[in-house]
């Protein structure tokens, strides 16, 4: 389609004058409004006012001035149809072949710390949104700009060709709709909130862009791709790759999990993942020595595992974790010696990015619908903690209690999780009854792990026996280990599991109704035991 006319309407005057001048250049005759219209006949470019094509004055602030039946008329008309034709003969409209429009900047208004809803309001564009919806629907004839980053491709065409072609076309009335609708979503989300609906409102709106297709999801067979938070500025959604192989979708998963739980800790913290579960973290008083602990804690399962550190990975932690094959490094920075070190391994992620904003929302896709929640990041209140046994903890145990606390919340449940010495012992994920985790845990942190186990045996029978042995013999833990539960001992029976193991100090939520024969196992075993009230069930 010949371009004649444009009609040209921008906030964001990216790029704008030279468009136009360009446009004037190949002939084309511009149409314009306000600032738009100042700035390019600032330029010396001979664009017309609106006004001139409707013959009626923008008035009310400039809250009217395109919405007029010439402006839509020169829009939307079908070119081949002899009845709209004539109807835009009769009436003296001009055929308006290019628009170009972006809208009132709502999105960084309502961003403003002191912004009142007036001005909230008045910044919501209505003869925009009309235009380019006009446009984006007559998209057979007419052309539509929202984004300047489409201007060298229309030039192009124009110069080559002397006009856009059926396929430029439509992908610019497809982008003309994206626009309008993540414009409208967020005018939604602000009045929805404005309105006190709070943080789940009656219809759930949220805006994501496609970074990558990736090579495929859970397992080869399924197709996958990574969407990101149109306004994420933390987080995976925001992540910079330094080095590696693109990323997967299991890599993604892995790192969400391990990103979380590095950053709940203010000291130097190192943690290892797989399949969403730690199975090494560590403090220390610095990174490398946090790193070498979390390794250290299970060095077999940490082979192809997620490593995520809170602080600069440096040259020291950077030779650490090259001696191992790792799939992703996470942290806030890296060094340009480490960064030399680590990138010497070809596939190897390197990635860097911010702590995550506290108070997100998480989301979870079931069939025909979503469940939306709070993260669960609510402070701890260690004052409210309770003990609740005749046996009180020491500054060490409460110590490590508290780190074991921190990390148990992110296991899948059921989860029991050892701790001692500032680095995890052993873990027990994802079981379905406690005591099968509590076993699992505390088999690992003495060093006996499930893995040892599968590896000696050679048949179920052979596998049976190991472990009958092993429960027999009841190996201990290392002394000062302690204990975490997720939810609740529901009965006494994990206290007397785990003081058979030589655990001497147990924290969980406490509330079932039959704590009271939990704290007397505890104090039958001289175990302290500390109840939070909160319970952190992760499924």
């Amino acid at each position: 389609m010949m371009i004649k006319n444009a009609l040209i309407s921008v906030s964001d005057k990216t790029g704008i004058v030279d468009f136009a001048n360009e446009l004037s250049a190949l002939g084309v005759t511009i149409y314009s409004t306000g600032g738009t219209l100042k700035a390019m006949k600032d330029a010396g470019i001979p664009a017309k006012s609106v006004s001139d094509l409707t013959q009626f004055p923008e008035m009310m602030d400039g809250r009217v001035k395109t919405l007029h039946p010439v402006v839509h008329g020169g829009i939307l008309h079908i070119r081949d149809n002899a009845e709209h034709v004539n109807a835009l003969n009769e009436h003296h409209m001009e055929p308006i072949d290019l628009v170009v429009v972006n809208l009132y900047p709502f999105r960084e208004t309502i961003a403003k710390p002191d912004v009142t809803r007036a001005e909230a309001i008045e910044n919501i564009d209505i003869g925009g949104p009309t235009m380019v919806r006009a446009a984006a629907k007559n998209h057979a004839y007419v052309g539509i700009v929202v984004n300047p980053e489409r201007y060298d491709a229309v030039l192009a065409e124009l110069k080559a060709k002397g006009a856009l072609s059926d396929g430029l076309r439509f992908e610019l009335a497809k982008e003309a709709f994206t626009h309008t609708a993540s414009y409208d979503m967020a005018i939604a989300n602000y009045l929805a909130a404005e309105s006190g609906e709070g943080e789940f409102p009656h219809t759930y709106f949220s805006e994501y862009k496609k970074m990558d297709t990736l090579r495929y999801g859970e397992n080869p067979h399924q197709k996958a791709a990574f969407y990101k938070e149109c306004e994420a500025s933390t987080g995976l959604g925001a992540l910079k790759q330094l080095h590696g192989k693109e990323l997967s979708y299991n890599n993604l998963v892995d790192m969400e999990a391990a990103w979380s739980m590095a950053t709940e800790f203010t000291e130097p913290a190192a943690v290892i993942v797989k399949h969403t579960n730690p199975c090494g973290a560590a403090v220390g008083n610095t990174i490398h020595e946090a790193y070498v602990s979390a390794y250290e804690a299970d060095s077999v399962s940490a082979f192809g595992g997620i490593v995520a550190l809170n602080r600069t990975v440096d040259a020291a932690t950077a030779n650490e974790i090259a001696k191992i094959f790792i799939e992703v490094v996470m942290a806030p920075h890296f060094t340009p010696e480490a960064l030399d070190i680590l990138s010497a391994k070809k596939n190897i992620r390197l990635i860097e990015l911010t702590p995550l904003a506290a108070g997100q929302l998480t989301v979870k896709k079931i069939s025909g619908g979503l469940l939306v929640q709070e993260e669960d990041s609510m402070p701890e209140d260690v004052a409210s903690y309770e003990v609740v046994t005749e046996a009180q903890p020491t500054a060490q145990q409460m110590k490590d209690l508290l780190f074991a606390w921190k990390l148990v919340k992110h296991v899948k449940s059921n989860a029991i999780l050892v701790a001692g010495n500032n680095r995890t012992m052993g873990i027990g994920a994802g079981q379905m009854n406690r005591v099968g985790a509590a076993e699992i845990a505390l088999l690992q942190a003495s060093g006996h792990p499930i893995g040892q186990i599968d590896e000696a045996a050679t048949s179920n029978s052979d596998r049976n026996a190991i472990h009958e042995n092993l429960t027999r013999e009841k190996p201990q833990v290392p002394a000062g280990a302690v204990l975490a539960s997720d939810a609740f001992l529901p009965f006494a029976d994990t206290v007397e599991f785990a003081a058979s193991y030589g655990i001497k100090a147990i924290i969980q939520p406490g509330g079932s109704i039959r704590d009271a024969e939990s704290i007397a196992a505890a104090n039958k075993h001289g175990i302290t035991m500390v109840f939070t009230n909160v319970r952190h069930f992760k499924h």
